[in-house]
């Protein structure tokens, strides 16, 4: 009987997810990933013959995270503070789950419309008392901002500035909440 695999499928996923958040997305390799959990590279091979599979459970550990981190905000304007401090608490992570070509060709709307991005979308639906679709077309400028803080910052372009970065994302917020209700009184008077 063959001898029991001592590196499980969750250790290894679990390895490299910790790899990447250390080290980077472009140090999560086969080798660099044994040599991170302390093994050969035998048993993540036997678990993981095909490496886009190891890499994808990664992300999606990785993208569970970003989103559990997130949505402990108490409310809308928070939460765009949260990611965007992920950003600078977790560089590593942000750049794995935003800047690793995973979204290479996609448009910002299908960004939020991503099944990814569900969880996200209710809340800010919720917050908002808006449908998804008016959330999604209230979120998707927001969205363009905060991803923005946040790419300054984990590229080290920029200090995190909370207050600073309240102020704006209250000011822009309050500036589509008015284009939206100009929007409903035009349509409201045809």
């Amino acid at each position: 009987m063959p001898k029991k695999p001592t590196t499980t499928k969750e250790d290894v996923i679990n390895g490299a997810f910790r790899l990447v958040r250390e080290q980077g997305h472009e140090a999560l390799t086969v080798r660099n990933l044994a040599a991170f959990l302390g093994c050969s590279t035998q048993p993540i091979m036997y678990q993981f013959p095909d490496t886009e599979i190891l890499k994808d459970l990664t992300y999606r550990r990785a993208d569970a995270f970003h989103s559990e981190y997130i949505l402990a905000a108490q409310d809308l304007l928070e939460m765009g503070i949260r990611y965007i401090r992920f950003a600078q608490e977790e560089p590593q992570l942000f750049r794995f789950l935003f800047q690793s070509g995973r979204f290479s060709g996609l448009s910002l709307e299908d960004l939020i419309q991503a099944p990814e991005a569900a969880d996200v979308l209710a809340a800010v639906s919720t917050e908002t008392e808006l449908t998804v679709e008016e959330a999604a077309a209230f979120f998707e400028p927001l969205v363009a901002v905060v991803h923005g803080y946040a790419s300054l910052i984990a590229n080290n372009g920029m200090k995190f500035d909370p207050d600073a970065i309240r102020k704006a994302l209250l000011m822009i917020a309050e500036g589509i909440e008015k284009g939206r209700n100009q929007n409903d009184e035009a349509v409201s008077k045809e």
